[in-house]
C-alpha cells in the first residue's frame, strides 16, 4: 500500500489563525502596524480552506484582546495601542463596557484619594507631635 509523500493539509482552526495575526500584529517581526486592514475574513477563508465562521471567530478573539477593530463594511484593523480601549469606533463591546468601568472606578478612586487628604490634614493638626 503506498501512501502520498505529503500528508493531507489539515485546515487552521480559528485559534491558530487568531495566533498567527496576533504573531503578526505583536511579534517580533510584526507586519502590521496600527491602522492596517487585515485580509478581508472571505479572502482569508477562502486561501486557508476554513469556512468564514472560522475566520470571523479568530478576528473577535483578536478584537476581545483589544488588538483589532472591526467596522461594518470597511474591514478588520489593527487597533493603535495609544488610543484608550473601547474608544474607537468597532471597539468590542466588552471593551467598551470595560472603558467605562474603569473610568467610574478611576473617579472614585480620585475621590477617595481626596478625602484621605484633607483627612490626614485634619488628624494630622490634632496630634501632637511624636518624640
Amino acid at each position: 500500500m503506498d501512501q502520498s509523500p505529503e500528508a493531507p493539509k489539515q485546515t487552521p482552526t480559528a485559534k491558530e489563525i487568531a495566533a498567527q495575526f496576533r504573531a503578526k500584529i505583536t511579534g517580533p517581526d510584526h507586519e502590521y502596524e496600527p491602522g492596517d486592514r487585515l485580509p478581508p475574513a472571505r479572502a482569508l477563508a477562502k486561501e486557508l480552506g476554513v469556512q468564514l465562521m472560522t475566520v470571523q471567530s479568530a478576528f473577535g478573539q483578536l478584537r476581545d484582546e483589544g488588538l483589532v477593530l472591526t467596522q461594518q463594511g470597511r474591514g478588520t484593523f489593527v487597533r493603535d495601542p495609544a488610543a484608550p480601549l473601547g474608544t474607537e469606533p468597532g471597539s468590542s463591546p466588552a471593551f467598551t463596557a470595560l472603558a467605562a468601568e474603569l473610568s467610574t472606578i478611576h473617579n472614585a478612586l480620585h475621590q477617595l484619594g481626596e478625602r484621605l487628604d484633607r483627612l490626614e490634614r485634619l488628624v494630622g493638626s490634632e496630634t501632637p507631635p511624636s518624640p
